[in-house]
């Protein structure tokens, strides 16, 4: 294998930085991952991955810096950029063409990387013959990290949504931009404004959100079209912590590649170390993919099951459990012929109230859990304590598979209000394990770029489909849907307190039920992870600052907050020493849901031989009634250096929008 660095021109004169892992026999397939969150220093530990799909699987790997990230040129405008897919276009061109690919290029990665390799694939570039997108979404309105059923992000809001601002005016590396590398870093700092005004101001879907999303428009029947775009054979991996769990079995059945499904138990991250487990290695899954697509492989890829699910059991909730219990298992496609909708009706008849109260959800956390403090949901019985809870005995090992729905009839005080849905397995001792939830700002109850006030005291008719799940209920246990107006601090809560008053005799429960049993036996079997190195006495090693995840009620100031630190010390590549630093709360008051905010800050500090830099952002987001009021402040500075201490400020106020 051989590892070169390279400078990939474009069009306009851009030059975007690459590292290129060769292998030993030439000319091969080539894959691309392209993503902003820099080679060389953030992200540096990437690249034992990409050193073993040369290695282990003959594969020519090229790691891309994106526009105006990294050490690559240019200014980076927003996520997904018109301008990133044209780039896209010409470096996929340009490894195509080199002489030691045989013009044949893959894409792949992961959230961000697994975003844009999707978009290639409808872009349909003529040396693009596969794709592998591992947690990565279809919907960027309703399946990313701004927006949910229609409401805006909360505790998102402290994590990427405010880091990219710090990130994306980090400076070039010195060594590979070279002596003007002050100069590219000024006009970063000076070009860029923080994505998340943009995202703010965006509040409903449309053309913005629509751009880079594989479901591209909706038919009047309520069918989303746009998939058949996609033309190259299809790899996703997804997981049932992972936050764009939806993308899995929804766009598996529209596509009309050739595809594959592996869908886990993981969160966001690796599936060698992802909590909770069971793990695997997915490079050899990798490189028999795109071996077969790319290098034209006898490897029966091909002929494999196309759908390898992870089905999971009962497990008592942890926010950092190790190992879900469950079974692998293959199936032949979706959906399922053995699948059939049990439909439950409420055990009980009449009307029931919902009170509209802000700090409903904390035990449910984070839809996207991770890394930690960005953990799994906890034992629910605290906020089904606080919600409308209906229950159901089922047969012991009732399975369900797919997207449960919910439909009702409800009366809302207030022009604007959310209903929020978990559906929970409770113990035989009473412990209650989330097993999928849903939300839907119900001024958005028609799937409609143009969303309409409630009328107040009306009765209105809520269709609400939940989160794509897996899980058998064993025996003992029971199925609790639990009903509230709220579900923070996941989303952002909805801006007036009043009632909600559900028509009981109109609830309906659709639940995907998987009767029989697989037509395939065999479970798959997978590489387990490799092990990991124990570091030298003395040698470089990540060190993990301390994460703090907390969650507060102060009673006399009728608030709840939840708050989260982390951070990590490392070292990275060309010299470069990284400190990064996370700090954030958010916040809502327990009598006027209006009333939340969340404040935050993120801090980079990369020490190379040649200077010393620091870039941080820092927010002040609160809401009322009617709007938003955003503070965004962004600082770079170069310590003891040339470039000195520069800030930027911006500040909005953004009014409401049915939300």
């Amino acid at each position: 294998m051989t590892e070169i660095r390279a400078w990939i021109p474009l069009a306009d004169g851009t030059r975007l930085a690459a590292r290129l892992w060769l292998p030993t026999e030439r000319p091969a397939g080539a894959v691309l991952e392209a993503l902003p969150y820099r080679m060389d220093d953030l992200t540096s530990s990437y690249t034992s991955e990409y050193a073993r799909l040369a290695e282990e699987g003959g594969l020519a790997v090229c790691r891309l810096d994106l526009r105006g990230t990294g050490s690559s040129e240019g200014i980076a405008l927003d996520e997904y950029h018109q301008e990133e897919q044209q780039d896209l276009h010409e470096v996929i061109a340009w490894l195509a063409a080199q002489e030691w690919c045989n013009g044949n290029v893959g894409m792949y990665g992961t959230s961000y990387s697994g975003f844009n390799s999707l978009q290639m694939a409808c872009e349909r570039p003529a040396a693009l013959k596969a794709i592998c997108a591992i947690y990565a979404s279809d919907d960027r309105y309703r399946d990313d990290v701004h927006y949910y059923g229609g409401a805006l992000k909360a505790i998102d809001s402290i994590d990427y949504v405010l880091y990219m601002a710090s990130l994306v005016v980090l400076p070039p590396v010195p060594e590979l931009a070279g002596p003007d590398w002050r100069d590219r870093w000024a006009e970063r700092f000076e070009g860029s404004e923080p994505w998340l005004l943009r995202w703010l101001e965006e509040q409903q879907d449309g053309p913005y959100w629509r751009h880079g999303s594989v479901r591209s428009a909706i038919r009047p029947d309520g069918i989303w079209e746009g998939y058949d775009r996609i033309a190259c054979p299809t790899m996703l991996v997804g997981g049932w912590a992972d936050g764009y769990r939806n993308n899995t079995f929804r766009t598996f059945e529209r596509l009309e590649c050739p595809r594959r499904l592996l869908l886990g138990p993981w969160a966001h991250a690796s599936t060698a170390t992802s909590l909770p487990g069971p793990h695997l290695d997915l490079v050899p899954e990798l490189i028999r993919w795109f071996g077969h697509w790319l290098n034209d492989e006898a490897n029966g890829v091909e002929s494999d099951p196309p759908i390898q699910v992870f089905v999971r059991r009962p497990t008592r909730p942890e926010p950092d459990l190790a190992e879900h219990r469950g079974d692998w298992r293959h199936e032949p496609g979706w959906p399922l012929e053995r699948s059939r909708v049990l439909e439950l009706t409420s055990p009980r008849g009449g009307t029931a109230d919902m009170e509209i109260v802000g700090d409903i959800g904390i035990p449910a956390w984070i839809s996207c859990a991770g890394q930690l403090p960005w953990g799994q949901p906890l034992d629910q019985r605290e906020d089904d304590a606080r919600s409308l809870c209906l229950e159901w005995e089922l047969p012991a090992e009732t399975e369900i598979l797919g997207h449960p729905r919910l439909m009702l009839t409800l009366r809302s005080p207030v022009p604007v209000a959310y209903l929020a849905a978990r559906l929970c397995s409770v113990f035989p001792d009473g412990t209650s394990a989330l097993v999928t939830r849903g939300l839907l700002n119900l001024t958005q109850r028609e799937p409609t770029e143009s969303p309409t006030p409630l009328p107040v005291g009306e009765p209105i008719s809520v269709t609400l489909e939940l989160e794509v799940t897996s899980w058998v209920f064993e025996e003992g246990h029971r199925l609790r849907l639990a009903l509230a107006g709220s579900e923070w601090p996941n989303a952002w809560p909805p801006p007036h307190p009043g009632t909600l008053s559900l028509d009981l005799d109109s609830v309906r429960l659709e639940l995907p039920v998987v009767d029989g049993p697989a037509a395939i036996v065999e479970p798959p079997v997978f590489t387990p992870p490799p092990e990991v190195e124990t570091p030298a006495p003395g040698a470089d090693e990540k060190t993990e600052v301390p994460t703090v995840w907390r969650t507060e009620r102060d009673v006399l100031a009728r608030e709840a907050r939840c708050i989260i630190s982390h951070g990590a010390d490392y070292e990275g590549n060309l010299g470069a020493h990284v400190e990064e630093r996370y700090a954030g709360e958010v916040g809502v008051s327990t009598v006027d849901p209006g009333n939340a905010w969340a404040t935050a800050s993120a801090r980079y500090r990369i020490r190379w031989p040649e200077a010393d830099i620091v870039t941080e952002a820092r927010l002040e987001l609160r809401s009322d009634a009617d709007s938003y009021h955003v503070v965004v402040d962004v600082v770079a500075e170069e310590i003891n250096g040339a470039f000195g201490r520069r800030e930027r400020h911006f500040e909005r106020t953004i009014p409401r929008r049915l939300g």
